[in-house]
């Protein structure tokens, strides 16, 4: 079994081993033309319609990155006034950004409203909030149109069991409220899941989301949501999403709808995990080699604070050994479970892999860490979050984001 990490020369002019040396563990290694090469992808998804690429900051907000996508001519969805906030500096304008708000204050809306971003609602009292709080305005609402779809329950984000969105059975309350406030209409979105694979659930929800789009006169934009699918399964040959044949059909969908209607607005969609997620690996060191009862570990310093995916979504990360500067891709192999230093009996990053023979010392390479990563890693137990580091084209490494310190940890105290 060959190393995917050596087969796209993930570290350039580098190895991990000189990586982690330079910059510590555990640490997130970004690979810029992978990354790149995502973002066109998306970016180019509907090219004979008025169309735009959200990038999600939720999945990964490294300033650096933001600046990329910026670069290559994706807008933002944000999700909080932070993400605005963070959004801005990294030079987004607001006609950029797409606040989804969802169960948020008044002080919440209204820094959105007065940061000039198009806004969405996911609720009939949000809308009253926002019809309150503005008058006479623009928005979107974000419909749920009873379909969901994602590898697990927490990431399904439309359909009868989920918080998201308006019922599509209360549009007609839409419009009540919208004339209640003299608000316009200018979007309609929606968001089924995260990470599926099968394109087909969604291509379902997009023809039941342009049907409920004739009820609405003032539309200026439809957003489809997203949630394309990684293949983190990589390295049992698991395929990658099938982003040209989606690309067809939803294209297909989308021209007889406006043949159809004579409507020609913006189309818009949020590809989520499927920009960032394969552009990155997380480095850990391998400190601890045991066997407790006939189950062995690997210890690592890859804990639950810093990937927390595994241990929130059961989600899989493929994991490579790296040994002197190299992947280990010969000799015996034994069933170990890959552990973090967390006080927490659920802080596994993978669970009874069949890997090389490891030892203390190794390098355990995550992959697919790119979304959802850092973006959701936390100081649980006082431990400092980790390092971030680009790969450029070049081949060269730079630090775009510096671990944290044991000071930074008072940041937010008087002492």
């Amino acid at each position: 079994m060959d190393s995917y990490t050596r087969q796209v020369n993930f570290f350039g002019n580098t190895d991990p081993e000189a990586l982690v040396k330079k910059y510590g563990t555990p640490l997130f290694v970004y690979n810029e033309d992978i990354l790149r090469k995502q973002m066109r992808r998306v970016a180019g998804l509907l090219p004979n319609h008025r169309f735009t690429s959200n990038f999600s900051i939720k999945t990964n907000s490294n300033m650096t990155i933001l600046k990329i996508a910026l670069e290559e001519g994706l807008n933002c969805d944000a999700m909080s006034p932070g993400e605005i906030f963070v959004l801005k500096k990294a030079g987004f304008p607001s006609e950029r950004i797409f606040y989804v708000s969802n169960n948020v204050s008044e002080e919440e809306m209204q820094y959105a409203i007065d940061e000039g971003v198009v806004i969405s609602v996911d609720s009939l009292s949000q809308l009253e909030m926002f019809g309150r709080l503005n008058r006479g305005g623009k928005l979107s609402v974000r419909i749920n149109p009873g379909v969901g779809a994602g590898h697990h329950d927490k990431v399904v984000t439309a359909g009868k069991k989920t918080k998201f969105g308006v019922a599509a059975q209360d549009i007609p309350k839409i419009h009540e409220i919208a004339q209640k406030y003299d608000l316009h209409i200018v979007g309609l979105n929606q968001h089924i899941g995260s990470l599926f694979m099968d394109y087909k659930p969604f291509l379902e929800a997009c023809h039941s989301f342009l049907h409920y789009a004739e009820d609405f006169d003032e539309l200026e934009f439809l957003d489809f949501g997203g949630g394309f699918g990684t293949p983190y399964h990589k390295l049992n040959d698991e395929p990658e999403f099938d982003i040209e044949t989606f690309k067809a059909e939803l294209d297909k969908l989308l021209t007889e709808w406006k043949a159809t209607t004579g409507r020609d607005v913006l189309f818009k969609t949020e590809p989520g995990r499927y920009v960032v997620a394969e552009s990155c690996v997380l480095l850990g060191g391998v400190h601890s080699v045991k066997e407790n009862y006939g189950h062995k570990y690997v210890g690592t310093d890859i804990g639950m604070n810093v990937l927390i995916r595994p241990e929130l979504y059961d989600s899989w990360h493929d994991v490579e050994i790296y040994r002197d500067g190299k992947p280990v891709t010969d000799g015996p192999r034994e069933v170990y479970s890959v552990v973090g230093n967390i006080c927490e009996s659920g802080d596994i990053v993978a669970k009874d892999r069949e890997l090389p023979v490891t030892k203390e010392k190794d390098i355990v390479c995550v992959l697919d860490a790119g979304a959802y990563g850092f973006s959701m890693s936390s100081n649980y137990n006082n431990r400092l979050r980790p390092a971030e580091v680009l790969i450029t084209s070049s081949g060269d490494d730079v630090l775009i984001r510096r671990r944290e310190t044991l000071e930074d940890l008072l940041r937010c105290f008087d002492v």
